[in-house]
């Protein structure tokens, strides 16, 4: 018994903080409106732009200082439309930066007499989208940051002379007013508890904001009295955001009940001591705040609604049933609210075209009453659907659309993998295969031809041991926001805001054609059910030959070359992995190279001198300028180069290193560019060269694949201290497994990557 009274109590202590429906005094939400302004006046549109951007978590720029930056951030959405959802939904860096936008625009623009179409192919995701989004929406609307307040009516029922609770009794007892059905026996003659109240509650239909039961000719200098001179006063009397507030009329009902309540009671301040506040509670099931229909939902039966009880007590107070009309259509359960067709077909087809008057003119007529209507209308569409309203031509400066595209953003198609079948699948892909897979379906998604990336690149061939000929590949990476190191420094300098806007902008175009979210995640279920083995990583052959036979048999649209493009960029992105894991370097010794280098520079070979920097005393011979000109250099350093590279860092050093950066700036030789230059150049082609000692070794090779066995203790000290280090890097820098460091070395090894790339 005390496990079930614990239990009772979480119950009841729940249920109690869940309950938020008090009601409070127009005086006490004044209050509440004067202490939390922003939080208290919004319309619906700002509600959902404060429920988006709740969740939407920014992540932050990858390159913060990069004065081109267009702001194309990374945002993390996962709140927003994965956590706590049964089916996520993964929205790329794209569209998410898109919603965002659109999100930003509709607080800010004309918010009202518009319909906001998610278009988008098939099996793009566009229902688990917008499902969630609601989801989150009437979460986020029922929490305390969330919370808006509806206007309800407390009118007493002495409101005029005579005894008013008299009346309404003899009402019921004479069958004016039906007994409940809620009764004991059928000679029950009692008036039913509500009968016996000294008020009646008449909740606004229409969810109205208890302010705009302030006559709209006195509510600018009523909110200037009200509000302090303040930025949000501010924003209050400029903004566009805010003109509802002075431009929106009570609903028809609350008008009326307004004006008679003021005839009887000669007095504004004695009519809103009846006007009371309440939440207003979000409740898409039964269609409280949020309405979804189907194309399947049937039209409703019924156009016109009321409530005869409490139409019964209106007229009973106020002695007239003319007066207040309690009349309203199924569109005042969503106004304030989110009005939502999933897919314009069918009998949401002839919702649509009933939308049309009511979008255009904000009202809807209700037999003899006219029933402002200020909901967010929300629908999804399907390219193909466009004809369904090709004959409203009027219609169409009064939707906006905004694409749902399928994902291009190649980290996103990842993370449904993982999210589909288990974040495991990493196991069993060697690094970056799983998201070449990904490269190879997005491929299909995007447009052959590229005028900004054409325009900016210029001739593409420049870049074919990284890239595709269609610059696809590069495309993708500038698609999830990374600037590829293989870009030349000029097309890094010439990646400006504008350019960089320009294929951002192409997006807009593309996702629409290509392999679908359904398909892929049926493809990927093939490959890696066919593949994964607990032995064996799948690596990039393995990519290739499968895709390479779907092309073949299934015809699948990916680009001609473009496959091989991709294990081209593979191949180097891995043998630079390996170099930088091998590669061991003395900083100290290079820094001093560097600098004995630039310093001597000024002298001529057969003389000796101590490098003001180092203070290294050097016997100056042609030997010591080759040597260091060799590593500067790398292959291409012939005598001729040698020496015109030499007389070139002799002019840069004279003329600008020593006499401004030294003298005036006062900077040490290490923080000058001629020394990050050449340190870079040194370094860049240390690496270069760090295989060449392996290649032919194959003592090396089977150390390769010894290792972490009772062979490998065989081979030579030298041997194994090499294997060690170049295994650890892998797995340290790069998060190779064991097993994955070992086979991408054998992969380099055996496909003589270093010979390939040499002339890179």
């Amino acid at each position: 018994m005390e496990n079930l009274r614990q239990a009772m109590n979480i119950l009841n202590t729940a249920v109690r903080e869940c309950d938020q429906r008090a009601l409070v005094s127009f005086d006490e939400f004044l209050k509440m409106t004067m202490a939390e302004p922003a939080r208290y006046i919004r319309n619906v549109f700002q509600l959902f732009h404060d429920m988006v951007i709740n969740y939407v978590d920014e992540e932050g720029d990858e390159y913060p200082d990069d004065p081109e930056s267009i702001h194309y951030v990374r945002l993390n959405c996962n709140r927003l439309f994965v956590d706590n959802a049964d089916r996520p939904f993964f929205a790329d860096r794209l569209f998410a930066n898109r919603l965002v936008s659109h999100i930003e625009a509709m607080r800010r623009g004309a918010q009202q007499n518009k319909l906001y179409i998610f278009e988008g192919p098939h099996g793009c995701g566009k229902s688990t989208f917008l499902n969630n989004l609601l989801m989150k929406f009437e979460e986020y609307a029922n929490t305390e940051n969330g919370m808006r307040y509806e206007t309800v009516w407390r009118v007493d029922r002495q409101l005029v002379e005579g005894p008013q609770q008299d009346q309404i009794i003899d009402a019921f007892i004479t069958g004016r007013i039906k007994p409940t059905q809620v009764t004991d026996s059928p000679a029950r003659t009692e008036p039913p508890p509500f009968m016996m109240s000294d008020f009646i509650e008449i909740p606004c239909v229409s969810h109205d904001n208890p302010l705009l039961m302030i006559p709209k000719s006195i509510r600018r200098p009523f909110f200037d009295e009200l509000f302090k001179n303040d930025e949000f006063k501010w924003k209050l009397f400029t903004e566009k955001e805010y003109e509802w507030v002075f431009r929106d009329s009570a609903c028809t009902i609350c008008s009326s009940l307004y004006q008679a309540l003021l005839t009887r009671l000669k007095s504004p301040q004695r009519v809103f001591q009846r006007v009371y506040a309440r939440p207003y509670q979000f409740n898409r099931r039964l269609g409280e705040g949020i309405s979804v229909f189907n194309p399947g939902d049937k039209p409703l039966r019924r156009t016109t609604l009321t409530n005869q009880m409490i139409q019964t007590q209106i007229n009973d107070i106020l002695k007239d049933s003319n007066l207040v009309q309690y009349l309203f259509s199924h569109y005042a359960k969503t106004n304030n609210g989110i009005y939502v067709l999933m897919d314009i077909k069918s009998n949401n087809t002839e919702r649509l075209i009933q939308l049309h008057n009511v979008i255009s003119e904000g009202v809807h007529k209700v037999e003899d009453l006219e029933e402002n209507v200020n909901s967010l209308f929300i629908a999804l569409m399907n390219p193909e659907d466009k004809a369904n309203i090709k004959d409203f031509p009027s219609f169409s400066d009064r939707i906006e659309y905004i694409k749902i595209p399928y994902v291009m953003d190649l980290n996103t198609e990842v993370e449904i993998y993982r999210n589909i079948f288990g974040k495991h699948i990493d196991q069993g892909f060697l690094p970056r295969v799983l998201h070449n897979f990904a490269r190879v379906i997005i491929s299909t998604r995007l447009n052959l031809k590229s005028e900004a990336l054409q325009e900016w690149i210029g001739d593409p061939a420049k870049y074919k041991n990284y890239c595709d000929e269609n610059l696809l590949l590069l495309k993708m990476e500038i698609y999830t926001g990374y600037i590829p190191s293989w870009l030349s420094e000029e097309d890094r300098k010439n990646l400006t805001a504008r350019r960089r806007r320009s294929i951002i902008g192409e997006s807009e175009t593309e996702g629409i054609k290509g392999i679908s979210g359904r398909d892929s995640i049926k493809i990927f279920n093939d490959f890696y059910s066919r593949y994964a083995k607990e032995d064996r990583l799948i690596h990039m052959a393995t990519l290739t030959k499968y895709f390479n036979g779907l092309i073949e048999k299934q015809h699948l649209p990916i680009p001609r070359g473009f496959l091989e493009s991709l294990e081209q960029l593979y191949n180097y992105t891995v043998l630079q992995e390996v170099k930088e894991a091998l590669y061991f370097y003395n900083e100290e010794q290079i820094s001093k190279d560097v600098q004995n280098y630039i310093f001597f520079v000024n002298f001529e070979p057969g003389t000796t001198a101590t490098c003001q920097f180092t203070k290294d005393k050097i016997n100056i011979t042609e030997e010591f300028f080759s040597g260091i000109e060799h590593r500067l250099l790398g292959a291409s350093g012939a005598d001729r180069n040698r020496k015109d590279f030499r007389k070139r860092t002799q002019k840069e050093y004279t003329t600008k290193t020593l006499p401004h950066d030294i003298l005036i700036e006062g900077k040490n030789l290490t923080e000058t560019d001629l020394y990050r230059e050449l340190h870079e150049r040194y370094i860049h082609n240390l690496k270069e060269k760090v295989l060449e000692p392996f290649l032919g070794n194959e003592n090396f090779r089977r150390a390769i694949a010894d290792y972490e066995t009772e062979d490998f203790k065989t081979y030579d000290q030298r041997i194994r201290d090499d294997v060690n280090y170049l295994m650890n890097n892998l797995i340290g820098k790069y998060r190779y497994t064991q097993l994955g460091a070992k086979a991408v070395c054998m992969y380099v090894i055996d496909n003589d990557l270093a010979k390939k790339f040499a002339s890179n």
